[in-house]
């Protein structure tokens, strides 16, 4: 019996080690067979090295073609510690041709992993002078810089990318998913010690361009419209001057100066606008002695990281529509074609302008101190007559003015393409009194941002259709076929065609015999309105100049917004900010005449 139990329990054991032996077979014949792929690529990964290729980023081309932003060849040098052999040697050239310090070098050669990273964006011919040294361990890969030909033009509009390629600010951010790419990668057999071996060679996958984003800015009247902002900008001593060109039926806008810019190809370097320190000094005034803040001259070292950083995001500010301001008296198109709609107002309307007129306990005077005497509505469109849109957008109402602000698109934003826009500052609805309610009729006591207002106002006179202000047009590949074409919302009947019509006349008036003559052009029909806004606080002593112009004033292709940020000396919208819409017009009218726009 024992011999019996004996047996069996070896039997047992025996068939116990064959079921374990069987499923190891199984288990090894299945790893061998039906997963030899997966594991021959797991172990070729142990064995390779991987180094990204950056993809060349898309162009961005102006309408006629012209390339804004494109690439420039460079190099990244970087170094694999297992394979070097001579690292005193490898050291002393890098610190050479890359003009980098020994123990900025030495750390990173010393340093234990799979690559380091010495410099990227080298130039060409000193990535091929490394290369010919041709020392182990050092590698250099060739990847793409981002390049823009007319170095400040447009730059806060286009804007710019970082060192990775990725946009930062202006176009280059709104549509960087089109023209980023795909990168490719760079695969080197080593052995288990990270040597790499020799008969490996090199494998790649080759990188993906990005594709080309087409924009609406023609490059020519970007040039003219930037010269004029910096004239201005130099005889008028402003703080900035912004000049925006739109298309009016469409919204595709042809240029946005705002000046000063900054130089694309060295976007972290402060231009000399932005490079000072504050001092306060002493200066003798009406006999006292009172104690001012002077800006000077100041190095980039004497400047805090914070203070350094906070001046590039000033520099990078696009201020046609980051920044809201008080627009002033081309706030009076939408008064007008408020009180027009709202049937409260026509043409043939007579008024008396006594100098000022009196909203409660408030005396709102007109900037003719002796006033304007009788006038039609018309007329006091062409004299900018505060009393009478005061009592136009009293006739109106705050709550039935509210509604027209929000069916102009006054309360959002205009939805450009570019980022940062802000919004519309105003009262809330129910906190328009009658004093806010005649500010806000001739534009104060409210902002906005200079894009829409030019927004608005194209809407208003292009037959009631509310447009979407952009730059982008369509994306096309390498050889030019069109990947995309982007659509924008339009809103219709905002105003209706007769209103329209109506506003065209007035403002054509206001150029032809009113307080815009000086926009006035010899052979073509120019419509618009001047502005002349105090800077907060009242009685700071600057001003903002503008005037808004459109052409041909009986059906509308273009609008055009120029601005003057405290200027010296004369600071009238009509003196100083009209006649540059009318050197623009009288350059590029020919021009679009020209091609056919």
């Amino acid at each position: 019996m024992y011999k019996t139990f004996h047996r069996k329990k070896i039997v047992v054991t025996f068939f116990l080690c064959f079921t374990v032996f069987l499923g190891l077979f199984v288990r090894l014949a299945y790893l061998m067979v039906w997963q030899s792929e997966y594991y021959s690529a797991k172990a070729d990964e142990l064995h390779e090295r991987e180094r990204s290729i950056k993809a060349a980023r898309g162009r961005m081309l102006d309408r006629n073609g012209v390339v804004l932003a494109d690439n420039r060849t460079v190099c990244t040098v970087s170094v694999i510690y297992n394979q070097l052999t001579d690292k005193e040697s490898v050291i002393s050239m890098l610190c050479k041709e890359l003009d980098l310090t020994e123990e900025y070098v030495r750390k990173r050669v010393e340093k234990y992993s799979a690559i380091e990273r010495i410099k990227s964006n080298v130039d060409k011919e000193t990535g091929d002078r490394i290369r010919a040294y041709d020392m182990d361990g050092v590698k250099v890969d060739e990847d793409y810089k981002r390049y823009y030909p007319f170095d400040s033009l447009a730059s806060k509009v286009l804007g710019f990318t970082g060192s990775d390629n990725q946009g930062i600010i202006g176009l280059e951010v709104v549509y960087d998913k089109y023209m980023e790419g795909t990168e490719g990668m760079i695969l080197t057999r080593t052995d288990a010690k990270g040597v790499e071996l020799a008969a490996g060679g090199e494998g790649r996958i080759e990188p993906v361009s990005g594709n080309d984003l087409n924009i609406s800015m023609d490059i020519n009247i970007q040039t003219y419209a930037t010269q004029l902002a910096n004239q201005v900008m130099e005889t008028k001593q402003a703080d900035g001057v912004s000049i925006i060109v739109m298309k009016v039926k469409d919204g595709e806008l042809l240029a946005m100066a705002n000046v000063p810019e900054f130089d694309l190809n060295e976007p972290y370097t402060l231009t000399d606008t932005y490079l000072y320190k504050e001092v306060e000094t002493e200066v003798e005034e009406y006999g006292k002695t009172v104690k001012k803040t002077e800006k000077v001259p100041a190095s980039k070292e004497e400047l805090s990281d914070e203070e350094y950083q906070d001046r590039l995001n000033r520099m990078w500010r696009n201020n046609a529509i980051n920044d809201t301001y008080e627009p002033g008296s081309t706030f009076k198109i939408v008064t007008a074609a408020a009180g027009l709609s709202a049937g409260v107002v026509t043409v043939n309307d007579h008024f008396s302008c006594p100098g000022y007129v009196i909203v409660e306990d408030r005396k709102i005077r007109c900037h003719k101190v002796g006033g304007h005497g009788a006038e039609d509505f018309v007329q006091a469109t062409m004299n900018s007559c505060n009393p009478v849109f005061v009592t136009v957008g009293l006739r109106v109402g705050a709550e039935q003015y509210y509604d027209y602000f929000e069916k102009f698109g006054l309360l959002g934003k205009t939805g450009i393409d570019l980022p940062g826009e802000a919004g519309t500052i105003m009262h809330k609805k129910d906190a328009i009194g009658l004093v806010e309610l005649a500010t806000i009729s001739f534009g104060q006591s409210f902002q906005i941002t200079p894009i829409q207002l030019l927004t608005t106002a194209a809407s208003i006179v292009n037959g009631g259709t509310r447009v979407t202000p952009h730059f982008g047009v369509k994306v096309t590949d390498e050889e030019g076929n069109t990947i995309e074409t982007f659509r924008y919302e339009q809103k219709e009947d905002i105003v209706s065609e007769e209103t329209s019509a109506t506003m065209r006349y007035m403002l054509e008036q206001v150029v032809e015999n009113g307080g815009g003559k000086n926009a006035y052009i010899e052979g073509y029909r120019i419509g618009g309105k001047t502005a002349t806004s105090q800077t907060l606080p009242r009685g700071s002593g600057k001003y903002i100049a503008s005037f808004l112009g459109f052409a041909p004033a009986d059906d509308p292709e273009i609008v055009a917004l120029a601005i003057i940020h405290h200027p010296k000396g004369t600071y009238y919208g009509g003196q100083i900010a009209a006649p540059v819409v009318r050197q623009l017009f009288e350059n590029i009218l020919p021009y679009l005449e020209e091609i056919g726009l």
